[in-house]
């Protein structure tokens, strides 16, 4: 007989045969025992007695190894579903296998994997075996389930039916359930995520406490496959709304007409949109990286340092030679901060204004031969239908010094160059007080006021104000020329009212200016004006008043003769402006 210790490397099915062989030879000795005692003769005491316990160890060691075969198969089937677990990110997959292992190993009936949404805290029935169904709800008890969610507690019942503990329970009692067995899931912080259920309506005591045991190892690596799941969908939204955050911030960038350069702490480029390679005529892929300095020289360390340590902003203008040509460049530079307010780099943003310049250059030649106004609401007059609009407004004309009064001996290239030193005199001062000059009218100048192009309230007091300037400055302008007229050469009318003003012309050509009684009787006033006089019409002195609430302290209105305008058959009284 061989040493007990040795027994359990034997396997079950020569175990079997061993007891098989034990049993024959008992029968054996039984019968003939019974021959020898008819012959007088007994056999040795405890033979049988041997025999019947060896049969007994054989069977209780065929027992203990079968059931631990059964406990080894159980703990190598949780080895592969951890195997499955760790390869696999479908939770559907893993729960599937899973459940096909827990039927097979515990003898269930059903089997059903239930989770909690995070979101509503609601269950949801994730996985469900039913060998005598296809239904895909959950048929088990929802008083046990609900218990073990709630407490996250295992619970094992051998006859729940019986069971004083769910007695009047509803879904035990309708159900008829013998043997049940449920588990929770719980995460790594020892929440319950879910729970696995299974039972047997059937037969009692089928699931022990070593069932519970190799089912809570299920029930933890599933667990760990519900976390892994959730990290890994949490791990793929971020890479996903990261990349989206990417794609979102090239479109941008693409999108951005500006040029766009970035930098870290050391000046090496990061990004650098499609603009910006554009006006620097280089490529992206070979910009970034490299020191901003190198990539666009007019930037200097100067530059950056004072950004980056003074907080302070950068701007300037420079040209630069590409490939395409010579290029002006509006270059900005501002700090580039992360969420804590720390300077980690410099952004840096290009405009080509090259063309932007080279119009400005043409305005500026244009605006020799038109009114500034004029220029800068060249979309406003272009609006304006042929005809024009009545408005209240101020007329002015200058009489900047008549031809009469130049050296006769002068040439008239030298005349028009001495009329023009009076010309631009007389302009700084109507452009100063916002006035538009209509026209140049060989020595004289008509300017208005309050038109679609310089609105305003107090245009007749603009108007006076301009003409006291023009005399101070045709007085500096006569001791520059080493002269000191008597009388002085400037005269000044001044009128208010309403007049027509608009474009004239015709669909090819036109002209903004203005027309009317007020027009005509401003120009009569410059007639009648004396040298170095300006005369205001009493309208102009209401105008004045209305919107001073007084007239001006600095000035006094002498009183002069009324004067009858061509066409008219009132006579207009008129003041000549005084300073005191």
């Amino acid at each position: 007989m061989p040493e007990q210790s040795s027994l359990p490397d034997l396997p079950l099915d020569e175990i079997n045969r061993l007891r098989t062989m034990v049993g024959e030879v008992k029968n054996a000795l039984k019968n003939q025992a019974e021959l020898l005692q008819m012959r007088g003769i007994s056999l040795a005491p405890g033979a049988l007695t041997n025999l019947d316990s060896m049969e007994g160890d054989l069977s209780t060691l065929q027992k203990n190894l079968g059931s631990e075969s059964t406990e080894l198969l159980q703990l190598r089937t949780l080895a592969a579903t951890s195997a499955l677990i760790n390869s696999s990110r479908d939770l559907d997959t893993v729960f599937a296998r899973a459940m096909e292992e827990v039927i097979r190993l515990t003898g269930a009936e059903r089997g059903y994997i239930v989770l909690i949404d995070p979101q509503t805290n609601e269950r949801v029935l994730r996985m469900a075996r039913d060998l005598d169904s296809t239904s895909s709800t959950f048929q088990g008890s929802n008083t046990i389930l609900n218990e073990v969610l709630e407490t996250g507690v295992p619970l094992l019942a051998d006859n729940a039916y019986k069971d004083p503990r769910f007695e009047n329970r509803g879904t035990v009692t309708q159900n008829t359930l013998r043997s049940v067995l449920c588990v929770p899931l719980k995460n790594k912080a020892g929440r319950v995520v879910g729970a696995v259920y299974v039972d047997n309506r059937l037969l009692a005591g089928i699931f022990d406490q070593r069932i519970l045991t190799i089912l809570s190892g299920f029930a933890n690596q599933m667990a760990v496959a519900v976390e892994n799941a959730d990290l890994f969908m949490l791990g793929q939204a971020n890479l996903n709304n990261i990349t989206e955050l990417n794609e979102v911030r090239e479109n941008v960038f693409g999108s951005i007409e500006s040029g766009v350069i970035t930098t870290d702490s050391v000046d090496a480029i990061r990004t650098i949109n499609s603009a910006a390679a554009q006006i620097l005529n280089c490529p992206r892929d070979t910009s970034l990286n490299k020191s901003i300095t190198d990539v666009l020289p007019a930037i200097t360390s100067d530059h950056l340092n004072r950004v980056r340590q003074g907080d302070a902003r950068q701007s300037f203008e420079e040209t630069l030679q590409t490939p395409d040509g010579e290029k002006i460049v509006s270059i900005k530079l501002g700090p580039l901060k992360d969420a804590d307010g720390n300077t980690q780099g410099v952004a840096v943003v290009l405009d080509d204004v090259t063309e932007q310049r080279e119009r400005d250059a043409q305005l500026n030649v244009i605006r020799r031969y038109l009114p500034p106004a004029m220029v800068d609401n060249i979309e406003v007059i272009s609006g304006l239908a042929l005809g024009g609009e009545r408005r209240e407004l101020t007329c002015m004309y200058v009489d900047v010094r008549p031809l009469s009064t130049f050296p006769p001996d002068l040439r008239p290239r030298e005349v028009m160059a001495l009329l023009n030193e009076y010309h631009d005199v007389a302009t700084a001062c109507i452009n100063n007080s916002s006035g538009v000059i209509d026209k140049y009218m060989g020595t004289e100048i008509m300017a208005l006021y309050n038109t679609q192009l310089n609105p305003m309230d107090d245009h007749a007091h603009q108007a006076l104000e301009a003409a006291l300037l023009m005399r101070e400055a045709f007085i500096k302008l006569y001791e520059w020329q080493g002269i000191d007229p008597q009388p002085h050469f400037f005269r000044i009318g001044i009128h208010s009212g309403v007049a027509t003003i608009g474009n004239v012309g015709s669909i090819s050509r036109r002209d903004f200016t203005a027309l009317g009684d007020t027009i005509n009787l401003a120009h009569r006033l410059l007639e009648n004006a004396k040298p170095g006089q300006i005369l205001v019409s009493e309208a102009c002195c209401g105008y004045i008043y209305q919107a001073l609430g007084k007239y001006p302290d600095h000035v006094l209105f002498g009183g002069q003769e009324p004067i009858r305008a061509k066409g008219r058959q009132q006579t207009t009284t008129v003041y000549e402006v005084l300073s005191k």
